[in-house]
């Protein structure tokens, strides 16, 4: 069951706003990518004390000359210390080995610390990491996150909280630096089912603009004054918002890679088979973006889709 969290002081952490300097609660940030760099960055402006990782450390060693920050030369450096441990990374084995593994964030993060993923994993995934933490003394919560790289710089991210109510109560100012909304969606691996429907319903929306474009086009619609009308209508959506212009101009070399996609929509369609299901639409879309992937366009944003769209028209 998902609810919108409870009102909730963060007197206690030192911690008063996003431009209020006084949190002195110690943070360490994993995954310095596109989404990762500018949420470590937030925590850092909002005040906490933040050590980054990252693979590259020529990234991090960037990120803490920007934020004023620290960076870590390994990942049992960047954590020892930490009251909270947040990971954003690649997929499941990255997660693995910034985690689990012998060089990882559990076996050296001190006893009662949290440790947070928001990295877009399977659910057995998060479930696997709530175990091994508890086994550890520590305290886990996966919390995916949507909103793209635009929503992660601005500090408006939406997240999806699988876990422990009051941890979730208690982690509200670290959310508060980078996210717009945080919903507890239950306990560990629901958040990222919360997600997995995020993307489905993502698919769906490309899928219907894909083709309302392609047949406006067709039809000798003005594309720039369609998009005004609809937009505020029923057919509203932020991929219309954002992405039909662009769609309409074959612009797809920013934004969300597909290669990503494909990844997520893996999860989707993994959690599916598990619960005896079939997601005919999402199958479609899944082969589309690995053909698509296939001629070289894995880096091209989602609403690439509409390419993959028209050749199918052309059948």
């Amino acid at each position: 069951m998902g609810y919108q969290h409870p009102t909730f002081s963060a007197k206690s952490f030192g911690y008063k706003n996003k431009n209020h300097k006084e949190n002195k609660m110690r943070v360490s940030f994993i995954g310095l990518g596109v989404m990762g760099y500018p949420m470590a960055g937030h925590l850092q402006k909002a005040g906490f004390d933040v050590t980054v990782f990252n693979r590259t450390q020529a990234k991090a060693v960037a990120w803490a000359k920007q934020f004023g920050g620290q960076y870590a030369e390994t990942v049992a450096e960047c954590v020892k210390n930490a009251d909270v441990v947040l990971t954003c990374v690649g997929n499941d084995d990255d997660v693995r080995s910034m985690t689990t593994a012998a060089t990882g964030a559990i076996p050296a993060m001190k006893p009662g610390a949290v440790l947070i993923d928001h990295t877009t994993t399977s659910a057995l995934l998060a479930e696997e990491l709530s175990a091994a933490a508890q086994q550890a003394g520590l305290h886990f919560m996966d919390a995916p996150v949507s909103g793209g790289q635009a929503g992660a710089e601005n500090g408006v991210l939406t997240i999806m909280c699988g876990g422990d109510e009051a941890l979730f109560a208690k982690m509200q100012p670290i959310f508060a630096a980078y996210g717009r909304s945080s919903v507890l969606m239950g306990t560990a691996g629901q958040g990222q089912r919360a997600k997995m429907v995020n993307q489905i319903c993502i698919a769906g929306v490309l899928n219907g603009l894909s083709e309302g474009l392609m047949l406006a086009e067709q039809a000798g619609l003005d594309i720039p004054n369609l998009v005004a009308c609809l937009k505020n209508g029923a057919a509203g959506s932020w991929q219309m918002e954002n992405r039909a212009l662009t769609m309409s101009q074959e612009k797809f070399d920013f934004g969300f890679a597909i290669d990503w996609m494909i990844k997520d929509l893996g999860f989707c369609l993994d959690e599916a088979a598990q619960l005896g299901l079939r997601l005919p639409m999402t199958e479609n879309t899944m082969t589309a973006y690995q053909r698509l992937s296939a001629q070289g366009l894995g880096r091209m944003d989602t609403s690439v889709l509409i390419q993959a769209v028209k050749e199918a028209a052309k059948k």
